[in-house]
């Protein structure tokens, strides 16, 4: 059994997710960026039995490139056992945890052809001293909005690693 794991990460919390699965996961697994393998051909995919997909929210989108490798490969897509896993601050709040409460992960799914076995949604991170001023500033904004944390001297991390292993348990026992 052999998995490929490829995530598209803004800030770094989706990747370090991603090698948190490659850790728990009980098989063979190869951990890619989309950003740097989004020319992947469907021969290539094709080789793994399970192919996982993680991408984070930034401004209450996937990015474009996310959509446009889904678009281009949901056939093979289809054909093989996958998961997908959305990253966003929203999936803080309990009842925003699951891809029927968490409209991010609602609204990715009805846009896309790509029907994946498993859909997972994790809480990400806030960063805001690496950030640059316009993001922070956004983000801080937004999460006043939204009753979260707006200290822009500090890194809150949100996702639940516990969370993360057990999902890598799951994918370990797909197939």
């Amino acid at each position: 059994m052999k998995t490929l794991i490829l995530y598209f990460t803004t800030d770094g919390q989706t990747k370090l997710i991603a090698e948190r699965l490659a850790e728990h996961i009980t098989h063979e697994t190869e951990l890619r960026s989309l950003q740097e393998h989004a020319n992947m051909t469907d021969e290539q995919l094709a080789a793994f039995d399970q192919i996982v997909i993680g991408a984070s929210v930034r401004y209450g989108h996937f990015n474009p490139l996310v959509y446009q490798f889904i678009a281009q490969h949901f056939v093979i897509l289809n054909q093989k056992t996958t998961a997908f896993y959305g990253v966003n601050l929203t999936a803080r709040k309990p009842n925003r945890q699951t891809p029927e409460s968490n409209t991010y992960i609602r609204k990715f799914l009805q846009k896309i052809l790509w029907r994946p076995t498993h859909v997972e949604v994790i809480a990400g991170a806030l960063f805001y001293p690496r950030y640059s001023w316009f993001d922070r500033t956004m983000i801080r904004f937004i999460m006043k909005l939204t009753k979260g944390e707006t200290d822009i001297t500090r890194e809150y991390e949100y996702t639940d690693w516990a969370q993360v292993e057990r999902f890598a348990q799951r994918l370990s026992k797909l197939n």
